[in-house]
């Protein structure tokens, strides 16, 4: 923590540390909420509980481990679920949780760049101990599934061994993978940090094949162009490292053979460790630095636009629809028409979207466009609906509108005139059961106080009918 301490993100926000170990942390990722991180951490002696919401985490420590019995991958996903930003990125970390995996793509750079720029050692996998049968060249290296830090791996002399080996790997119940064994002179590291770029050269002391097991000497030497190609192009796998190391063996008849890329998970080694971690404090800060300005300057896709800065564009399109939605209903073709000064003005609508069309002068049927007739908004479609059938047009009779019905025009091609409606509903259909039959001639008994022509012949009809109606109700 003290590598951040007086340091701001953009300038106003301060930093706060929290550091644990995996095996010390906890967590919830939602969905809307982001992750809740449970800490349990011991300090002087004293057990520490914290629970908060990370805003970035940078990840030192490798997520999976088989030698150590240590899987904590469900944390990394927990991570990428609620969206934390990370260095290295949870997808390249999550990627790393396989050695062999991580070696697919050193494959697909060895085979863009040649094995002149890109010298890859040969690597032989194994998905399971069935297929370790032999090899074609003695003494090899095997590599038991993922382990870090020369765990996990074995020199083998001759066939005899490496089926002994076989034997391992099957107690083990995971993948294995078998390279030649090179007879080193010293050991290569280069290291990238942001653009910081250190190489390191180790010399085994102790005489073990392993030069990071036993004594070793450390020293820096000449970052070449050759060096920075690997560093670069390792780099970019897995959608970009911010933080990773290159690991190569220089044999004693002068060649380089690269075996391993490292994450944000390697050790710092050397004489400039504090260096190192200043470097990696300064790649924190100007990643969040960069997440502040972003998420600044482009607004969230869950929060709505407000008014003051809806887009011209998104104004244009919404302004009719809304407009004619707002408005009162306006009366029918035929009916009694408003004057127009009557009705408020819109403040906030053009002049053109005061008034709907059927709130405007009456137009003929040649002149009204087709878009008008088939406004799923117009009353008169909703009448024509209404009147389809003989029951719900008995409703229309028991509760007349407000407005007097429109003219023939305004119907539906199929609706017939109110003079045939009572015509057709004087003589009841035969199919129709008696309630409909009562209620058509309750119907009539109601349209026929609305004054027609000839209201003696319309009571005299109505009294008639209702007399069958009774009688056929009794007649069981």
């Amino acid at each position: 923590a003290k590598y951040f301490q007086g340091k701001k993100v953009n300038g106003e926000f301060d930093i706060r540390v929290e550091q644990a170990e995996f095996s010390e942390l906890n967590l919830a990722a939602y969905v809307t909420g982001g992750c809740m991180v449970d800490m349990q951490v011991m300090r002087n002696g004293t057990k520490v509980v914290r629970s908060f919401k990370p805003d970035f985490v940078l990840i030192r420590q490798h997520a999976y481990s088989m030698a150590l019995g240590e899987d904590f991958r469900s944390l990394i996903i927990g991570l990428q679920y609620g969206g934390i930003h990370t260095v290295n990125s949870l997808y390249s970390i999550y990627n790393f949780c396989s050695k062999p995996w991580v070696f697919s793509q050193l494959i697909k750079i060895f085979n863009s760049l040649g094995p002149e720029k890109f010298p890859l050692v040969e690597q032989t996998f194994f998905p399971s101990h069935k297929q370790m049968l032999t090899t074609p060249n003695f003494p090899v290296v095997v590599k038991l599934g993922h382990a870090h830090a020369g765990m996990g791996k074995v020199k083998v002399e001759n066939q005899h061994d490496f089926r002994d080996m076989a034997s391992i790997v099957a107690m083990a119940k995971t993948y294995a993978t078998a390279e030649p064994f090179i007879d080193s002179k010293y050991d290569i590291r280069i290291q990238k940090i942001g653009s910081n770029y250190k190489a390191y050269m180790r010399t085994s002391i102790s005489g073990n094949w392993k030069a990071n097991t036993g004594s070793a000497m450390l020293e820096q030497i000449a970052m070449t162009e050759r060096y920075r190609l690997w560093a670069d192009a390792c780099a970019e796998m897995f959608g970009g490292l911010d933080i990773c190391a290159v690991k190569a063996v220089h044999s004693k008849d002068g060649k380089d053979y690269i075996i391993e890329v490292m994450d944000s998970s390697m050790p710092l080694i050397g004489e400039h460790v504090e260096e190192d971690r200043q470097l990696i404090a300064d790649l924190v800060i100007s990643k969040m630095t960069q997440l502040v300005i972003t998420a600044g300057s482009t607004p969230s896709p869950l929060r709505p636009w407000p008014p003051q800065v809806q887009p011209a564009s998104m104004k244009s399109q919404t302004g009719p629809q809304l407009g004619q939605l707002s408005q009162p209903r306006p009366p029918p073709q035929g009916g009694p028409r408003q004057p127009q000064g009557s009705q408020p003005p819109r403040t906030n609508a053009p002049p053109q979207q005061r008034l709907s069309p059927q709130g405007q002068q009456p137009q003929s049927p040649q002149s009204t466009s087709p878009q008008q007739q088939r406004s799923p908004g117009s009353p008169q479609q909703v009448r024509s609906a209404t009147g389809s059938s003989p029951v719900q047009a008995s409703k229309t009779g028991v509760f007349p509108p407000q407005q007097p019905r429109p003219p023939a025009q305004g119907r539906a091609p199929s609706q017939p005139s109110p003079t045939e409606t009572s015509k057709q509903q004087a003589t009841p259909h035969p199919h129709l059961n008696k309630s409909q039959s009562l209620t058509n001639s309750f119907s009539i008994s109601e349209s026929s106080q609305r004054g027609n022509a000839n209201e003696d012949e319309a009571k005299a009809e109505t009294i008639r009918n209702l007399r069958k109606s009774f009688a056929s109700l009794f007649s069981d």
